[in-house]
């Protein structure tokens, strides 16, 4: 059966470029209403910084912070998740979506760009984090390197992003939201080498580390800031793979996300 569409609107008022704004302020409102919002994600890095700052030599705190930022931008897949299926499920707003103008594409992205509001916060907290220890320890945070580590973010924004939707939409009730997204997100941010050095790891761990595309954006950050050797042959490489499992990604996504289907 054929989803219903709504009558053009005929009132004179523009009908697009307003769906970007409306998500980014549902995120906003998300904060303002709840301000333990913007906490929770600063939390669980940060537990993982402190645990390192024991055991781990004080050169190694600029790679830790890169890796809190990445795990950060990972743990978005997670949130974007909750949201799909939550407004899915239990809300029943996709319904009214898809019997809207709004397309696919900007549902999706407008999902994601809302989560993104929330861990703004906890980006820029580590962000200064990174200024700071890079001044001190001899990495310091410029422009060349915080433009590459920008772009890994962003594309892990995309890519995780892409992930959550993608899993949201097998999600056949509320209960499964929390584990499926928690178990999933953390899993892949604990095997991937973002607090560590690559090299660290042993040798068959470190083959299977390379599956993973948040292991590309964590050499290239840690490339870029000098914390890890990386010939410029190496570096384009990295964003290559990372652009790839991007774009691989986001198509799966709009090809496997159901849209007025039951």
């Amino acid at each position: 059966m054929a989803s219903p569409t709504l009558p053009a609107v005929t009132s004179g008022h523009p009908t697009r470029g307003r769906a970007l704004p409306a998500f980014l302020f549902v995120g906003w409102r998300w904060i303002s209403r709840s301000p333990a919002v913007a906490i929770t994600p600063i939390l669980l890095p940060f537990i993982f910084l402190y645990f390192l700052s024991l055991i781990s030599p004080p050169s190694l705190r600029p790679l830790e912070i890169v890796g809190a930022m990445l795990f950060t931008m990972q743990n978005i897949g997670s949130w974007v998740l909750g949201d799909s299926a939550t407004w899915r499920i239990e809300c029943s707003l996709q319904d009214l979506f898809v019997a809207s103008p709004l397309s696919r594409i900007r549902y999706l992205f407008g999902i994601a760009f809302s989560n993104l509001i929330a861990m703004l916060p906890a980006l820029a907290v580590l962000s200064t984090l990174l200024w700071w220890f890079g001044r001190t320890d001899g990495h310091p945070l410029t422009w060349y390197a915080g433009g590459v580590l920008f772009a890994s973010l962003a594309v892990m924004w995309v890519l995780f992003s892409s992930i959550g939707m993608t899993i949201s939409s097998r999600v056949r009730t509320q209960r499964e939201i929390w584990p499926v997204g928690n178990l999933t997100f953390t899993i892949l941010g604990m095997l991937s080498p973002l607090y560590y050095p690559v090299s660290y790891l042993p040798p068959l761990w470190r083959d299977a580390a390379h599956f993973l595309p948040a292991t590309y954006a964590a050499l290239l950050a840690q490339g870029a800031l000098g914390i890890t050797p990386a010939t410029p042959e190496q570096m384009a490489l990295y964003a290559g793979l990372l652009a790839a499992c991007a774009v691989v990604g986001l198509a799966l996504t709009l090809r496997l996300y159901r849209w007025g289907e039951l």
